[in-house]
C-alpha cells in the first residue's frame, strides 16, 4: 500500500444505452471498448496512468495537475472531432471529472477522496463537460493556457461540505474568459436562501416545474434530458440550468447556441458555451434566434417558494 499527492481523472461516455440499442451488444461493446481505450491512450501520452475501466469510463492518475487538466482538454477536443462523422444516434459524448489529494493505491487500484470526488463531478458536469475541483486550479502553471470558470461551492453527494468547482472550457474557437455575458439587465438579482427555488418550463404542450434541490436539470433532445425539445435544431443535451449559489443559472452547451430574452426587456442574450444567471420570467431560443419565427422556444417562470 502507499500513499501519494495525485490529480485523479474520471472521464465516462453518455449516451451508450442508444448506442447498445442502435447497434446491438456485441458491436456496441466493441465500440465502447475502443473508445475506452482510446481514452487510455490520450492519458498515456499525458503522463497518466490508467488505474481501471468501468464500463464505459475510465479512471487515471497523474503525478501533475497540469497534465492531467491538458489530457481532459485533449480528450474533449479530439473527441468532439471524432464524433462529427458518426451518425446522431451513435454519438456519444464524455464527461469528465478532475480532482487532486491524496490516493491510496492498494493492489494496483487506488481510493481516497479524490477518486470519489472525480467520480461525482463527472456524474454532475454532463456532456461535454470538464469540471476540475479547486486543488487541481490551483496546481495548474502559472503560464498554462487554459481557460476555465468558478462555478462556485457545489454540493456533492457524500461529502459534508460543498466544494468550489471549476469549469474548463475547451472549446477553440471560444476567446471569452467564459464570464457572464455582459448585459444592460438587472442579471445579478438578490439571491434567495439556498433551497428555496423553483422554475417552471414550458415548450408546446410539454411542461414541468422543479424545485433548486432538484438540479441539474438538462434540456435537449435527448430522452436522457429532463426536458426533452424534439427539434432537430436542438442538441441532444443543448442546456443546463443549476441552482448555484441562491441563482438559477443557464448554460449553453450546443452545437447551434442558445438565446435568452426577459419578459419586460427587448434584450436578447446569445450564449456560445456561455452562461447567464435568469431571473422573472421569459423565453430560451435553442438552436436558432428568437428572428426565427420557427425556432423552439421554451418559457421559463421563476418563483420563490420549492414545493
Amino acid at each position: 500500500m502507499s500513499t501519494q499527492q495525485l490529480t485523479v481523472v474520471f472521464a465516462d461516455l453518455t449516451g451508450s444505452t442508444g448506442v447498445f440499442e442502435t447497434l446491438g451488444n456485441a458491436k456496441a461493446t466493441e465500440a465502447i471498448t475502443r473508445l475506452t481505450q482510446w481514452i487510455g491512450e490520450v492519458c498515456v501520452a499525458h503522463r497518466g496512468r490508467v488505474v481501471k475501466t468501468l464500463g464505459d469510463g475510465v479512471l487515471a492518475v497523474f503525478p501533475a495537475a497540469q497534465d492531467a487538466v491538458m489530457a481532459a482538454i485533449s480528450l474533449q477536443r479530439g473527441h468532439d472531432l471524432r464524433i462529427q462523422r458518426w451518425p446522431e444516434a451513435l454519438r456519444m459524448h464524455l464527461q469528465i471529472g478532475v480532482a487532486t489529494g491524496e490516493v491510496v493505491e492498494v493492489d494496483g487500484d487506488c481510493y481516497g477522496d479524490a477518486v470519489n470526488v472525480a467520480s461525482r463531478l463527472s456524474d454532475l458536469s454532463g456532456a461535454e463537460q470538464i469540471w476540475a475541483t479547486d486543488t487541481t486550479i490551483a496546481g495548474l502553471d502559472a503560464a498554462a493556457p487554459v481557460r476555465h470558470r468558478s462555478l462556485g461551492p457545489v454540493p456533492i453527494r457524500g461529502k459534508a461540505e460543498p466544494r468550489t468547482v471549476h469549469r474548463v472550457e475547451w472549446h477553440e474557437e471560444v476567446v471569452s474568459e467564459f464570464l457572464t455575458m455582459p448585459a444592460p439587465l438587472p442579471l445579478q438579482t438578490p439571491r434567495a436562501a439556498p433551497g428555496t427555488g423553483r422554475i417552471e418550463l414550458a415548450w408546446l404542450d410539454v411542461q414541468g416545474a422543479w424545485g433548486s434541490n432538484q438540479l441539474p436539470l438538462a434540456l435537449g433532445r435527448d430522452n436522457e434530458a429532463q426536458f426533452v425539445v424534439n427539434d432537430p435544431r436542438v442538441s441532444r443535451i443543448h442546456a443546463q440550468i443549476e441552482w448555484r449559489n441562491g441563482v438559477f443559472a443557464l448554460t449553453d452547451m450546443s452545437s447551434y447556441g442558445t438565446w435568452v430574452r426577459f419578459d419586460g426587456s427587448g434584450t436578447e442574450l446569445a450564449l456560445r458555451r456561455q452562461e447567464c444567471v435568469l431571473h422573472g420570467s421569459g423565453e430560451i431560443a435553442l438552436g436558432a434566434p428568437f428572428s426565427d419565427f420557427s425556432v423552439p422556444t421554451v418559457s421559463f417562470r421563476l418563483t420563490g417558494a420549492a414545493p
